[in-house]
């Protein structure tokens, strides 16, 4: 069993990473295996509609969205970091994002996704509503924990202060760990999926 940790912040050790390894220390301590991967600080290009996805099965933009995206299958849940900006995720992660849920969605299925926002003082709430949409529509299941799963502070230094923050990372973190064993010990098969029917409400 292995989690893939998506760092979206710009900045690689800071408030965000700092929550993900926290998360990354419980899994660990629980026999999961995990892998964090920083998004980086350039520009991530968004998606421009163009197809090219759905006729090829990978994104146009050869980048960091195919590689990870050819991997999903090494991966048995997906945490999700962002910082907020202006109420909602960075920019670089909703673009990454965009791209790799609908070039690789159908990887998705009944995997474990979570989010973890960090933030100065507000915007939480409606960030970590935005990331857990991507689980959500593609059949995954998403991990509770005692609370919204956000960090508060302006610094690394400030998130050890966030008592509260931590511990419900180590609970998310120990939730994940739980729904994978119990998934591994089940031995039941996957719903067979229905052909999806798009509907067009503009008659």
């Amino acid at each position: 069993m292995k989690a893939l940790l998506i760092n979206g912040s710009p900045r690689k050790d800071g408030c965000t990473n700092r929550a993900l390894e926290e998360i990354i220390a419980t899994l660990n301590k629980e026999g999961i295996d995990t892998e964090l991967f920083w998004i980086g600080n350039k520009p991530v290009p968004g998606c421009t509609a163009c197809g090219f996805c759905i006729a090829n099965g990978k994104c146009i933009y050869d980048d960091n969205v195919n590689s990870i995206g050819s991997r999903l299958d090494e991966f048995d849940a997906i945490v999700v970091g962002s910082p907020v900006y202006y109420g909602g995720p960075s920019g670089q992660i909703q673009s990454f994002l965009d791209r790799l849920f609908y070039t690789f969605g159908s990887k998705m299925d009944l995997k474990i996704g979570a989010s973890v926002v960090s933030c100065r003082r507000g915007g939480a709430t409606s960030s970590f509503d935005r990331l857990n949409k991507y689980f959500l529509m593609n059949n995954m299941i998403v991990a509770p924990s005692q609370y919204w799963n956000q960090v508060h502070g302006s610094k690394k230094e400030d998130v050890e202060k966030d008592e509260e923050g931590l511990q419900t990372m180590r609970a998310l973190g120990e939730n994940i760990a739980y729904i994978l064993k119990c998934q591994a010990g089940a031995k039941i098969d996957k719903p067979i999926r229905e052909k999806k029917i798009p509907t067009n409400f503009i008659k």
